[in-house]
C-alpha cells in the first residue's frame, strides 16, 4: 500500500541483527529478516529497509553503541534508540526471543509507546567517555588504596594520627618496612600501582579543563560554575551526560532525568511518596548531591574562588548563583531543624539545585 509506514523493530547483538516489519494498516507482520552485525550486513540491512519505504525504525539502547543509528540516518532511514527501562513488559510473559523482542518493539513504536533517548554526536560521547573515564579511575584508585591500607592492616600496621591518604599518611606509610623481602615487594608494588592511578587521573583532569574551555560547552561551563560546589569537573559531568539543557521544557523534567524527584503511588484521593527514584542518570545524580552538601554552611562573605569563577559573568547569572546560595542554605537547616537525616537534607537539596542549573545553562 503506497504512502503507508513501515514500522521496523530491531533487536541488535554483536553478531546480528533481527527485525520484524508492520504496516500502519494490518496487525500480521510484514517481514522479519536477520543480517549479520557486519559493514556489509548493514548495507543490505538498509537496502532491503528502502525497498519498504517510507520506514520508522527503533532498537533498544544497549552494548552495541548508537552506531546503527548513525548509519541509518546517513541512509536518509528514520531510527530512534529506545530507552529498554522504559519498554512497557507484559508480567505474565515467559518467553522471550530475538523474533518476538523485535516484533515488540515494532508494535509498541507504531503505538508510540516507546521512550526514546537523546543520541549524542560522536564527538559529544568522546567527550561523555573521557568523563566516565575518570570516574572508572577515581574507583580504580579507591580500590587500590584499599589493598593497600588493608595488607597494612593485616600485618598489625595501623594508622592512628589523623585522616587517611593526607602527606602526613603518606609519610607513614613509606617509612614502614619489612624484614621479609616477598612482603616488602608487595608493599612497594601497592604503593606503585595508587602513584600511577593518581597520575592518571591527573592526566584525565588536565585534559578534562582544557575541553571545558572548547566553543561548545565553554559558555555553558562558566555560567554553571558561578554557583557554589559546582566547579570545572561538576559542571563538565552535568553538561557531558545532559547534551543539551534546553531540551527539557522545565526544571522538573530535568529533576527526573536525574531520578531525585520521590517516587509516588497515590490512588483514591490518598497521596503517598516515598524515596527518590534514583532511575534517572546516576553520574549526574551523584555530582549534585556532593555539591548539594556546600550549602550546609554558608560563609559570611563569598569565598575568593567562587569569585574568581563569576567574573565575567552577566549580572542576571551572578544574581541567580547568589538566590540559590541563600535558599539551599535555608533549606538545608529547614530540613535539619525538623529532624530529618543530614543525608535526605542533601539529597532534597540536590534537588532544587538541578532547578538552578537548568535555569543558567540553558542561556
Amino acid at each position: 500500500m503506497q504512502n503507508s509506514i513501515t514500522w521496523v523493530g530491531m533487536d541488535v547483538h554483536a553478531e546480528n541483527i533481527v527485525l520484524a516489519a508492520l504496516r500502519d494498516s494490518s496487525d500480521a507482520v510484514l517481514f522479519r529478516a536477520e543480517f549479520p552485525n557486519t559493514p556489509k550486513g548493514r548495507d543490505r540491512l538498509a537496502g532491503r529497509l528502502a525497498e519498504n519505504a517510507p520506514v520508522r525504525c527503533v532498537y533498544e539502547a544497549g552494548p552495541c553503541g548508537y552506531e546503527l543509528r548513525r548509519f541509518l540516518e546517513e541512509k536518509s532511514i528514520d531510527c530512534q534508540v529506545a530507552a529498554p527501562a522504559l519498554i512497557p513488559r507484559k508480567p505474565g510473559d515467559r518467553v522471550k526471543t530475538d523474533r518476538k523482542d523485535a516484533e515488540k518493539l515494532a508494535r509498541l513504536h507504531r503505538l508510540g509507546e516507546l521512550a526514546t533517548v537523546f543520541v549524542p554526536t560522536p564527538a559529544q560521547e568522546a567527550l561523555r567517555d573521557l568523563l566516565r573515564t575518570r570516574e572508572d579511575a577515581r574507583e580504580d584508585l579507591l580500590r587500590r588504596r584499599h589493598r593497600l591500607s588493608k595488607f597494612l592492616l593485616r600485618l598489625g600496621r595501623r594508622y592512628t594520627e589523623g585522616v587517611r591518604w593526607t602527606t602526613r599518611h603518606w609519610d607513614w606509610i613509606r617509612a614502614q618496612t619489612f624484614t621479609d623481602h616477598n612482603t616488602e615487594t608487595v608493599f612497594r608494588e601497592y604503593i606503585v600501582a595508587i602513584e600511577q592511578e593518581v597520575e592518571r587521573i591527573r592526566r584525565i583532569e588536565q585534559q578534562i579543563v582544557e575541553e571545558s574551555r572548547s566553543p561548545e560547552v565553554g559558555k555553558a561551563i562558566a555560567r554553571l560554575r558561578a554557583l557554589r560546589g559546582v566547579d570545572t569537573i561538576t559542571a563538565m559531568t552535568i553538561i557531558t551526560e545532559v547534551i543539551d539543557l534546553n531540551r527539557f521544557r522545565s526544571p522538573r523534567e530535568l529533576m527526573a532525568f536525574i531520578g531525585v524527584v520521590p517516587r509516588e503511588r497515590s490512588s483514591g484521593g490518598r497521596e503517598r511518596r516515598g524515596s527518590i527514584t534514583k532511575t534517572g542518570n546516576a553520574h549526574i545524580r551523584r555530582v549534585l548531591i556532593e555539591s548539594a552538601w556546600h550549602y550546609q554552611r554558608l560563609p559570611a562573605g563569598t569565598p575568593k574562588t567562587i569569585l574568581v569563577r563569576r567574573e565575567g559573568q552577566p549580572p542576571e547569572v551572578i544574581e541567580t548563583a547568589r538566590k540559590a546560595e541563600l535558599r539551599l542554605h535555608r533549606k538545608f537547616m529547614k530540613l535539619l531543624g525538623r529532624g530529618k537525616p543530614k543525608g535526605i537534607a542533601a539529597v532534597a537539596v540536590a534537588r532544587e539545585l538541578a532547578g538552578f542549573i537548568w535555569a543558567l545553562g540553558r542561556g
